[in-house]
Order: structure tokens, then C-alpha cells, then sequence
């Protein structure tokens, strides 16, 4: 049999090339489809409504979904498109076994018992510890329920974390410190109802196009839109005010605008009294960060930290909204209780109209956080560490609480521990940590050294080329389940088509592993259906209560807002109503952090700020998007953009190759020349593999808290490398 990859990245792409898409002969179906299914898109975390067309048992189009009430019909670039991966070349119909020559395809009974038997062999000889287990935020409520079961029961391992390591982590531990709970306080729906809105750290427009709308009905009911960011993203484009913040320095500009509603008087001292704890301690804090100072740190013009103030201290009501441009730090944490503090202050939270939310980046980047599959957390947002929590969660596992493994290490760290020999084995689904985590020379030196490998997805992606089996598994379209979007509305997926060829779903591999180690009875479910009603049932009494949901009434309702205590309970759109929080004493908690530069600031070697982010038409490592032919042409390949004023110090012009380095390594590819980023900043989107990697160049240091990496700011250098 042919070989269909190789165990080298650069092998692969030179015998493939580097871009994999594929647009089906003839485009759009025009036949008649069998059915139509009401599910929802596969790609962010707003989860728009969709109906996709079925013919024969294959997705050839899609309708859109006007009732349901998130999106209205509406979906972006990547939404219309979404169903054309389906039919593409590369998708995995068998499992696929690791030989001397690369890959032959293999028999499921062939995959489960390699599988099995490395596992059993690795921890004996080593110690259950040794494996580990890399889950994904993309996936259902369902699955990430079972991957938490599964490491913890099955493989008895303590080492199991997810791709929103990579994400949303630093927002959810703040979110806790801050209010005793993770997750946006307030719907979607109360956007348009503001007055002023903040804008930080999130390319709204092209990230998550469809809650542009929303900002742009509470413009045209006459509120203000602030946006803070490095780059002037098409949303800052009809900003009123637009705040260009230097990378790293977020916290010392919350600082800065606080000072100046503090000596405004442009607080709530009521609702500070009554309903919170911690101000003392900040309003000390902000006390030197004038806005002089505080433009010294930030680059922002202190005219421009008091208009701001000016605008978001008085208002009647607020709005703040963040993405991981404040959270992919080594104070991400920091940079959120900074940001929650000017919310808190005014005491518009917990109102229509008024509050604070976290724009999640993948599809179930919510639920994906909530059920069990972090190395902290145990089912219904429970901490790990908690003895009665373990104590409630073993109860209902029926197995002994001393048999729960404790914390484990956290994504990063498991590369970082495969890298030391600590850790010998590891299986994953939907993650691909070569294109993700930075660094990348380290993490493929990692995966060269793991003594078995098992990855489980439905394209063969660039980490799972690495690996010694790959299973095949599902498509969104092809299960049934639930996701939890940005705003906390589980909301209901349907099963459009059945997966091609010999592949299965995700969960009945999940599910056949479990049984194979010896733990038939935790694992027999026969349908997402059963794994729901455990996960509702788990989740009774915790911090993420779901108990009152079912399948049926998600579906029928458009979805429930958690906590949903109750079968005949409504489930709760805004939380902290009447300003109660989830803290035991029922206040929200000020934070005081001292501003601090991030783990690897500009100097006369590396002079020039790098950092990354999305581009409209691809999504995450592009696993899926670089598939789909129409969003490969809209951004075939990663761009430098960089400022006219940099580009011309260099003798950098439009289009020209440019060689960018930093301390782990250095590419080459295309100057983008804009006016819309800051003159000391360039930026490159992280969606591409192998040499087009811009996690290539990136800082794998921590936040200490949430230990997320520092994706958005470290330093580097820029030459000319050729023209083109």
C-alpha cells in the first residue's frame, strides 16, 4: 500500500505541498436534498444557526436558520462555507497504523489492541502517570465529559488537559477570582441596549463577524464604541475611540483610566460598599498612574486615557468585552481582574444593558472548559483539589475517592514533561499542539520522543502525522450533542449525515478504549443521549449546574442559559442580578496587581514587538479551513503586517519577502505594509504549518495562574529577504 505521510513535517509537505484545499467539481449542489437538518456552524464560539442539505447521505449545501435567535440567518465567510470539507480527498475512512514506510490503513481491531497494549505497557513501566490525554474545545459537551471519564477512570491518569489551555483560560480564572464563576455575565442580547461599550483584545469583526452586528445596532441606537487594541482592526475602524495600546502593557492602561474616574468621582460607591470587597487596595494602586505615566507605559496618549474615562465613567450603561488579546499573556490573568475592576467600579453589572463578557474562540470553548476534561476540574465546574468535591463526583462515578487522580499538568506542561522523558505516551483528539503551542522546534522534538502516540481525528493533521495509530473519527455533522456558546446558551447540535467509509464516531472509540481497559461498566453508553443525562446529573449541585436541561428541551427552547438547576427552571440569560456573585459571601472581589512588562520586552537585538492572531476566512491551526479551496484563496498564506513607517526604516515595500527572528527561531513570507497596526509591532496570523508556522517564532512562558502562553507579545527582528 502507498505510504500516505511521513514522520517529518517537511517531508510531508514537500511530497503534498504545504496547503491542502480542495473545492468539489461543480461547487454548489443544486439537486434537491433528501432532507434539511438544523444544527449549528462547527467553527467559533458564537455557534450560529444552520440548516445544512442533505443528499444521499452527504452535506451539499446549507439554508439559513432565520428562528434561532443568535444569529438570525446570518453567518460569515467561514459559516457559508463550512460544509465543503466534508467531501474532501484527505478525510480519514480508517484508522490508519504507523509502519516502517509511514502509513498503511489498518483494522479498527488492529488500532484498539496497539493502543491498549502501549498503554498497559507504558504504565507499568513506568507508572499511570506516564500517559497523558490531550482533549479539544471544538468538540460537544458529551465528548468533553467523556475524555475527563475517561483519562481518570480508564487510564487512571492525573495528566489530562485540552486545547482551551490555549484559549480562554486566563478569562475563566480571572472570571472565578473576580466573581466566583466562569462565564459571561451577561446574553448577547443585551449589546444593543448599552450605552458605551469596550472593545479589548478581540478582532471582533473577523473573528466572530456575526456579534458585529450586535455592536453595530447599539451604534445605531446612539451608544459609544471603544476599542483597545495594537492594531486597528476592521472593528476600530468605526470606533469612536480608538486606544492603541502597546503589547503587554493592558493592565497599566486600566490603571490609568480608573485613576482618572476616581478623581472624577465616576464611581459607584453604593454598590462598592454593599456588593464588593478588594477596593481599598485598587484605589491605591491607581493613585501614580496618571495619565502621564501611564501613556510613558502604554503608548496611548493621555488625551486619550481621559476620553476614555470621559466616556465609559458616566455612562448610565456598560459594556465590556474581551478575547484573548488581553489573555494570551504571562499576566493574561492580570490583564482580565484589570479590566473587571473598571466594571465593578461603576457597578453596572448584573443589569439589561450593563455587564461584562468573554468572547469565546472555539465552537464549545464554554462547555468545552466546564465538564471535566482540565487537569483541575472535575465534572460541573468542581475543583479537583476540593475534598468535597472529589468526595461528590467519586460518589457518583461509584469508585473510591482515593482512586481519583489528583491535579495534573497542564497542556504546555505535558509537552514540556514529554520533552524531559517524564512523559512516555500520550492520546488526542482534535488538537493539533505543532501548529498551536509555540515553540515549535521543541514540541516536534517532543513528539519524536513519545514512545507511543495515539491521535484521533477526521483529517490527518500535522501533529497526528506523528503519530503510531490515528484514529478515525467525526466530523461535527456526523454526531448528535451539545455545545455551549460564548454567551453560556447550551444549545443543541443534530446528526446531518453518518461518517464515510470504515470511520466512527468520536465518542465509540472513546467509549471501546474505556471497555478494552477494563472499565466496561463506566463506558457503555450507546448514544450522546445517555452521556448528557450523566453529565446533567454529575453536574446537580456544583458550580455549572445543567441538571434542568435535557436533549428535547435545549433543542425546543434554542437553547438554555446555565445555571439550569431544574427541569421547570427558565436557566439564567444574566447572572448577578440584584449584584449577589458566586462567592460564598456573595461579593465580587477587587484586584490589585501591580503593572508588570511581559516575559520577554524589545531591546536593541530584537527591537520590534511580534504578535499574532486570526484572519477572517481560517480558523485555529486551519485543520479544516486550509481544506476549503474558496477561504484558501481569500488568505492563501501568512503575511507580515507592518506599519509604513517600519516598513520604510528597513526598505521593506508592500509584497516583499521579509525574514522575521526571534529568540527560537526566525521564517520568511510577505510584508503586508499598513497603516492600521502600530509602527513598532508586527503581525502574522498563527493558522499555518511547517515553515509558515508562526508559533515557529513565539514564547512558551506562562502565566503563573492560568498558565496559558504568551502568544501576543515577545520580540523580534525584521529584515528585507528578497523581493517578489
Amino acid at each position: 500500500m502507498a505510504t500516505l505521510t511521513l514522520k517529518s513535517e517537511e517531508a510531508y509537505i514537500d511530497q503534498f505541498g504545504p496547503t491542502l484545499n480542495y473545492t468539489p467539481v461543480g461547487g454548489w449542489d443544486s439537486r434537491e436534498p433528501d432532507k434539511m437538518v438544523k444544527t449549528h456552524c462547527c467553527f467559533c464560539g458564537v455557534q450560529c444557526g444552520i440548516q445544512l442539505k442533505v443528499k444521499d447521505n452527504r452535506v451539499i449545501g446549507f439554508e439559513p436558520w432565520e428562528e434561532f435567535p443568535v444569529n438570525r440567518g446570518k453567518l460569515c465567510p467561514k459559516g457559508v462555507k463550512r460544509y465543503m470539507q466534508n467531501e474532501h480527498p484527505d478525510r480519514l475512512k480508517a484508522p490508519l497504523i504507523r509502519s516502517e514506510d509511514g502509513f498503511r490503513e489498518g483494522t479498527w481491531e488492529e488500532a484498539y489492541s496497539k493502543t491498549v497494549s502501549e498503554i498497559r505497557r507504558i504504565q507499568q513501566s513506568y507508572g499511570k502517570d506516564s500517559f497523558a490525554f490531550l482533549g479539544g474545545a471544538s468538540m460537544t459537551n458529551e465528548k468533553a465529559y467523556l475524555n475527563g471519564k475517561f483519562a481518570r477512570i480508564a487510564l487512571q491518569t492525573k495528566n489530562i488537559d485540552y486545547n482551551g489551555r490555549l484559549c480562554m483560560v486566563s478569562a475563566g480564572a480571572a472570571n472565578k477570582m473576580a466573581f466566583g464563576i466562569d462565564r459571561a455575565a451577561n446574553p448577547w442580547s443585551d449589546i444593543p441596549k448599552t450605552d458605551v461599550i469596550i472593545l479589548t483584545g478581540t478582532n471582533l469583526a473577523e473573528c466572530f463577524p456575526i456579534l458585529t452586528d450586535y455592536i453595530w445596532k447599539a451604534r445605531d441606537n446612539g451608544a459609544k464604541i471603544i476599542v483597545i487594541d495594537p492594531r486597528i482592526t476592521p472593528i476600530g475602524r468605526t470606533a469612536d475611540l480608538f486606544l492603541p495600546v502597546r503589547p503587554g502593557r493592558d493592565s497599566a492602561l486600566c490603571h490609568g483610566i480608573l485613576h482618572v474616574m476616581v478623581k472624577n468621582g465616576w464611581i459607584d460607591e453604593d454598590f462598592i460598599s454593599e456588593h464588593t470587597e478588594g477596593w481599598d487596595a485598587v484605589r491605591e494602586l491607581v493613585k501614580k498612574y496618571t495619565p502621564e505615566h501611564t501613556e510613558k507605559i502604554t503608548g496611548v496618549p493621555a488625551a486619550s486615557i481621559i476620553k476614555c474615562a470621559e466616556i465609559w465613567g458616566p455612562a448610565k450603561k456598560s459594556m465590556l468585552l474581551h478575547a484573548r488579546g488581553i489573555e494570551h499573556h504571562t499576566k493574561g490573568v492580570e490583564n482580565v481582574l484589570s479590566y473587571i475592576n473598571l466594571v465593578l467600579s461603576t457597578g453596572r453589572i448584573g443589569q439589561e444593558g450593563s455587564g461584562y463578557g468573554t468572547i469565546t474562540g472555539q465552537g464549545n470553548g464554554q462547555g468545552g472548559r466546564e465538564h471535566g476534561q482540565r487537569c483541575n476540574q472535575l465534572p460541573g465546574g468542581r475543583d479537583i483539589n476540593n475534598p468535597a468535591h472529589r468526595r461528590q463526583v467519586s460518589d457518583f462515578w461509584g469508585i473510591n475517592e482515593t482512586d481519583l487522580p489528583g491535579e495534573g499538568l497542564t497542556a504546555c506542561e505535558i509537552i514540556d514533561a514529554i520533552e524531559r522523558g517524564e512523559i512516555k505516551g500520550l492520546l488526542s483528539i482534535s488538537f493539533n499542539p505543532l501548529v498551536s503551542i509555540p515553540d515549535t522546534a521543541r514540541t516536534r522534538k517532543a513528539l519524536e520522543k513519545l514512545e507511543y502516540y495515539g491521535a484521533i481525528d477526521f483529517f490527518l493533521n500535522e501533529t497526528a502525522r506523528f503519530a503510531d495509530v490515528v484514529f478515525a473519527g467525526s466530523l461535527q455533522e456526523e454526531d448528535h450533542g451539545t455545545v455551549t456558546n460564548g454567551e453560556g446558551r447550551c444549545i443543541r447540535l443534530n446528526q446531518s449525515v453518518t461518517p464515510p467509509g470504515d470511520a466512527k464516531l468520536d465518542w465509540e472509540i472513546i467509549c471501546e478504549l474505556g471497555k478494552r481497559l477494563g472499565q466496561e461498566r463506566h463506558f457503555a453508553f450507546t448514544d450522546p443521549g445517555e452521556m448528557f443525562k450523566e453529565l446533567t446529573a454529575a453536574s446537580k449541585g456544583g458550580p455549572i449546574d445543567y441538571s434542568g436541561m435535557t436533549h428535547e428541551r435545549v433543542e425546543r427552547e434554542h437553547g438554555l442559559f446555565w445555571p439550569c438547576p431544574a427541569p421547570d427552571h427558565p436557566g439564567t440569560p444574566r447572572l448577578f442580578e440584584g449584584g449577589q456573585f458566586a462567592h460564598a459571601d456573595g461579593r465580587a472581589k477587587f484586584h490589585a496587581f501591580e503593572y508588570r512588562p511581559p516575559a520577554e520586552d524589545v531591546d536593541q537585538e530584537y527591537p520590534i514587538f511580534f504578535t499574532t492572531g486570526r484572519v477572517v476566512s481560517q480558523y485555529l491551526s486551519g485543520t479544516q479551513t486550509r481544506r476549503i479551496g474558496s477561504l484558501v484563496d481569500q488568505y492563501p498564506e501568512p503575511l507580515c503586517e507592518m506599519h509604513p513607517i517600519l516598513a520604510g526604516k528597513l526598505g521593506i515595500k508592500d509584497r516583499d519577502l521579509v525574514r522575521v527572528a526571534t529568540r527560537r527561531g526566525e521564517m520568511t513570507l510577505p510584508a503586508q505594509v499598513v497603516k492600521s497596526i502600530r509602527p513598532d509591532t508586527v503581525f502574522v496570523p498563527y493558522h499555518w504549518s511547517g515553515k509558515k508556522a508562526a508559533n515557529q517564532l513565539t514564547n512558551r512562558r506562562l502565566d503563573p495562574i492560568s498558565k496559558i502562553p504568551e502568544f501576543k507579545v515577545c520580540a523580534c527582528k525584521v529584515e528585507k529577504a528578497g523581493s517578489r
